[in-house]
């Protein structure tokens, strides 16, 4: 029998038993609609043997098995981010799920069970993340989504102990909907949009790494999908992740984006409001595949060129020559026509807590976060960074020139007006016409006034300025509530930003998480920000948003939400405000 014969009969069976009942409904993660065969990944390994007992005389050699593998898990999942051209959201999850398989309380708790019980190493990691994952569940909200990929953490040694393939997606033969129990980050990390047309998960919330990664990938999603596990491998379904529904489909109808509901696909063209307020909506990229993506989707430019991921695995730095054609390599698919240049907005090494950079040999700090990371790194008198920031400056003037577009450079983690004038000062030396700097920093909004008179441009980082404004660590689960972009408190801060930028005529941008959002967006333009730079799947959806409503009702909006107790109340009120 052919697979197109299976598919249409497995059609035919699930529309009997499901179609009926209408579509599946989850909660929508990533917007967009595609048709396409469910491709089912397995469930995860099951419980290993509680036994034998371990003698006495092979405990402690059998206990000393389980941090090598973790750490071998570990640095593969390290291996996985750093590989060239993933995505930084991507990239970001896997190093912190690297975290957790090397986590001292879970594999003290794994040891201490072989030491002093006797059981199986894998037994022993089993039942250890047992109680984190039990922990996380009862905890509820964002700590609940972390649940699951502790449990893949916990298959991935377990497989490492008893020397069995890891977990994992099948291989893909062709355009397909993922649908599982839920999908770890490793799972997705090598997902391409060309075969991944769509994911659907029966666990995870809007903020799972489920969640996070589709919309990195720039492909629908639905998590949180009750009925999921009914669909047969085979079965044709519509995926509609903006409305969060999963539906099945007549088996002749066409495989692949589902362009009539996914929404715009493009940005047309230079984005105004309806009584014409112009809003630049630019792109995040890191590779030229990031760039390429930028170009497709109409992108008008570059908000956000991360330059560190050309340090971030070197053992001695890049040269200069090969940091110019590096970039000039990643600038160059946005190149525009004769006479036309493109703008593009790089971020200067961000090296320090979650990036080390090895040739820079920053010793430990007791908390990196608040410690030496950004343009502090330059800013210390250490020989081994001594003109690595000056080269690094000449390679992107150098790159920009060669790719034909228009550069403009800002340093990260900028605090005092005074670091903003050393850093121009050596930006403009090297030849950069425009420097600008991170806003990332609360001090950095109380005194605006001041640094606004240093620079050209500023662009928010609403990423870090929310773990700071809040002192919540963006990384821990249990703080995610405080760490969410609706949070009126982080609103006044932007006001009280643009309010100083309009006396100077200074343009605020916004490069971080909040510019990825429609209805903020909304906001973000109401409150003064002339620029929103976001991963390219997410600006068209920006961008239809800002032309379909006029200047005042985004100021409206802003009002709305600036006035709002809380996140929540902020968030649902601009959406019922702003139609």
């Amino acid at each position: 029998m052919s697979t197109t014969e299976t598919r249409e009969q497995q059609a035919g069976t699930q529309a009997g038993t499901q179609g009926g009942d209408g579509p599946l409904h989850g909660t929508p993660a990533s917007r967009g609609a595609a048709v396409g065969p469910v491709v089912r990944v397995p469930e995860p390994l099951g419980e290993p043997a509680a036994g034998p007992e371990v003698p006495a005389e092979r405990r402690e050699a059998e206990a000393a098995r389980i941090a090598p593998a973790a750490a071998e898990v570990g640095a593969r999942l390290v291996a996985l981010g750093s590989r060239p051209g993933l995505a930084p959201d991507v990239a970001n999850v896997l190093f912190a799920t690297s975290m957790m398989a090397e986590d001292p309380a879970l594999l003290d708790a794994a040891t201490a069970q072989v030491r002093e019980h006797g059981t199986p190493p894998a037994r022993a990691v089993y039942e250890a993340a047992a109680g984190f994952v039990a922990a996380l569940q009862a905890a509820g909200g964002y700590m609940a989504e972390r649940a699951g990929d502790v449990a893949d953490v916990r298959d991935r040694i377990v497989a490492e102990l008893l020397g069995v393939p890891a977990p994992g997606v099948p291989p893909l033969d062709g355009p397909s909907v993922l649908v599982a129990r839920d999908l770890a980050p490793a799972d997705t990390a090598t997902l391409e949009p060309a075969t991944a047309l769509a994911l659907v998960t029966e666990e995870g919330g809007p903020t799972s790494h489920t969640a996070i990664l589709a919309r990195s990938l720039g492909v629908p999603a639905v998590v949180g999908c009750r009925g999921a596990a009914g669909l047969d491998e085979g079965t044709l379904v519509r995926v509609d992740g903006t409305a969060g529904t999963v539906a099945v489909v007549p088996a002749d109808t066409p495989v692949g984006a589902d362009l009539a509901a996914a929404g715009p696909s493009t940005v047309a063209g230079p984005v105004t409001t309806t009584d014409g307020h112009r809003v630049a909506v630019v792109a995040n990229i890191a590779e030229a595949k990031d760039a390429e993506r930028a170009a497709a989707v109409g992108a008008e430019g570059v908000g956000l060129l991360r330059t560190e991921l050309t340090f971030l695995s070197a053992a001695t730095e890049p040269t200069p020559e090969d940091q110019r054609a590096g970039y000039a390599a990643t600038m160059a698919p946005l190149a525009g026509p004769a006479g036309s240049r493109v703008l593009v907005t790089a971020r200067t090494l961000d090296a320090g807590a979650d990036k080390p950079v090895p040739f820079l040999h920053m010793p430990p700090e007791p908390n990196p976060a608040l410690g030496v990371r950004g343009q502090r790194v330059f800013d210390q008198d250490v020989a081994d960074r001594d003109g690595v920031l000056d080269r690094q400056l000449a390679a992107l003037v150098g790159g920009a020139a060669d790719a034909g577009v228009r550069l403009k450079v800002m340093a990260p983690m900028i605090a005092t007006a005074g670091e903003a004038a050393r850093f121009v000062a050596r930006a403009r030396a090297a030849g950069v016409e425009e420097v600008g700097v991170m806003i990332e920093v609360p001090a950095a909004v109380l005194g605006a006034r001041e640094l606004l008179a240093e620079v050209d441009f500023v662009s928010v980082g609403t990423n870090d300025l929310t773990q700071y404004l809040f002192a919540a660590d963006r990384q821990s689960g249990a703080l995610a509530g405080l760490n969410d972009p609706w949070q009126p408190a982080l609103l006044r801060l932007l006001d009280q930003l643009c309010r100083e930028a309009a006396v100077s005529a200074t343009p605020v941008g916004v490069c971080g998480e909040a510019a990825a959002d429609p209805d903020l967006a909304v906001v973000l333009v109401g409150l003064g920000v002339t620029s929103l730079s976001a991963s390219p799947a997410a600006l068209p959806a920006v961008a239809a948003r800002i032309a379909a409503l006029d200047l005042d009702t985004c100021r409206g909006a802003a009002s709305t939400a600036l006035a709002a107790p809380d996140a929540d109340a902020a968030r649902a009120a601009v959406r019922a405000a702003a139609t």
